[in-house]
């Protein structure tokens, strides 16, 4: 394997780990703003990541290549509402996108054709996670400050498996 590929996907092993510890973060918040579904919804999500962070490290390891663990570093802003929270998250997912493709253009340059369907499969997963991401943020938009649709949406988010990410 290239050594550019592999320590891009040694990179994004440590992204999608810093992704899930985003997510607990934005959970956390929930939880302090008294939003129950949004908090579990949050927290499944932080989960997914640290699913998405085996793949990359399992496609390295059965490729005979070595993780080596990064330092994560994140931003952990302060989230005064659930808006907030979920243009964070929005944010967060079009990062990861970008790195994503960035990866994809590597293993392209270098001709590591092994790559494509790992690359391919989170390709198609960022479309979902924003599109996802954004639905949410539109309706949280939509019903703005009005604390019925916010407690609605909380309910609705709320049902949301930990167990079974849709990963």
């Amino acid at each position: 394997m290239d050594q550019q590929l592999k320590d891009a996907i040694n990179q994004q092993v440590t992204e999608e780990y810093a992704a899930a510890y985003t997510y607990r973060h934005l959970a956390n918040e929930m939880d302090a703003l008294s939003f129950p579904g949004l908090c579990q919804w949050f927290v499944a999500q932080a989960k997914e990541e640290c699913e998405h962070a085996l793949k990359f490290a399992q496609h390295l390891i059965d490729r005979g290549e070595r993780v080596v663990p990064k330092t994560i570093e994140i931003n952990a802003p302060e989230i005064n509402t659930p808006r907030q929270a979920f243009e964070a998250a929005l944010a967060h997912e079009r990062k990861v996108s970008e790195q994503i493709r960035t990866i994809t253009r590597l293993a392209d340059e270098v001709g590591d054709l092994e790559s494509r369907a790992l690359l391919n499969w989170f390709l198609n997963e960022q479309v979902e996670e924003e599109a996802t991401v954004g639905e949410i943020l539109d309706q949280l938009n939509l019903v703005g400050d009005d604390g019925s649709g916010l407690l609605r949406i909380d309910a609705r988010l709320g049902n949301r498996d930990i167990a079974t990410p849709s990963a």
